[in-house]
């Protein structure tokens, strides 16, 4: 086993309370829902158009320390000031850097390639719910799960009148202490792992085995983040993931590129593919 260098040690020390806060339960909050457009399109589009029109906006990802963007060190500060209603302060005040606004190319490319599993989707961290509205169908229903419930409402808000609406459903609640009634069949993350302190990944890989199906599917979009201090987002690589995936019965049955990534996170981002392996008689 592969052990924490001594910074990362530290760093969970001093964040101790950050963890225990973030693992309790969420309480309960009213928020005002902000006005949202009146057209609200989510149709999976080619992957490739999709992937131009994202390129035209945002600059997070150009260069390899996220910092450089004043909108992740004004993330830094709400998330560090307040661990466990940083991200609601966030949505409330549009602070989101990482959000496309749109549905994520790769989640695009994965719809049309007819590969994804069927039955029950979960993505944790679904924000404004692109993604979760993109996925669902009369094959897949997918639950959209998000720590902010000014996220979640309004996700909700943009996607009730859609052709198939009665496909998803968005939770607010938090990923580590959330317990669905039925497990998943797939679970989708995307700049959730990252933005998560390090010191939760065994817990995040755990939570993850606990809610699939045996046999179920994992598909991680990979932000690769390096050689920078601190976070959200944190320092990240297949290797992480790797590290809390492989002791808790995941096998890695894909790793690539993601090809379809937008242009300011071209080269920085690999799609992985985790199957939950079921223990297997010796007999």
């Amino acid at each position: 086993m592969r052990m924490l260098p001594l910074w990362r040690i530290g760093l969970c020390q001093r964040k101790h309370e950050l963890v225990r806060a973030f693992l309790a339960p969420a309480k309960p909050r009213a928020t005002l829902l902000r006005s949202v457009p009146a057209i609200y399109r989510l149709k999976v589009k080619a992957a490739a158009a999709v992937a131009r029109m994202a390129s035209a906006g945002g600059d997070e990802g150009r260069t390899r320390d996220p910092a450089s963007n004043p909108k992740v060190v004004e993330l830094r500060k709400c998330i560090n000031k307040d661990a466990k209603d940083g991200w609601e302060k966030c949505w409330e005040e549009g602070l989101t850097p990482w959000d496309l606004g749109q549905t994520t190319p790769a989640v695009s490319g994965l719809v049309q390639s007819g590969s994804l599993p069927k039955g029950r989707v979960l993505i944790p961290g679904c924000g404004h719910g692109y993604d979760v509205v993109a996925m669902a169908g009369p094959d897949r229903y997918v639950v959209g799960l998000d720590i902010s419930t000014s996220a979640t409402e309004k996700a909700k808000a943009l996607s009730s009148s859609l052709p198939n609406a009665n496909q998803f459903t968005f939770v607010a609640g938090n990923f580590f202490t959330w317990q669905p009634t039925e497990k998943f069949d797939l679970i989708f993350d995307y700049t959730f792992f990252c933005a998560i302190d390090p010191c939760l990944r065994p817990a995040w890989a755990e939570k993850i085995k606990d809610l699939l199906k045996p046999e179920g599917e994992l598909i991680t979009l990979i932000m690769l983040v390096s050689d920078q201090e601190g976070g959200p987002p944190f320092n990240t690589t297949v290797a992480d993931y790797e590290e809390v995936l492989t002791p808790v019965g995941f096998k890695a049955m894909v790793i690539e590129d993601n090809e379809l990534a937008v242009k300011p996170r071209k080269g920085r981002e690999k799609l992985a593919r985790w199957k939950r392996i079921s223990k297997q008689s010796s007999l």
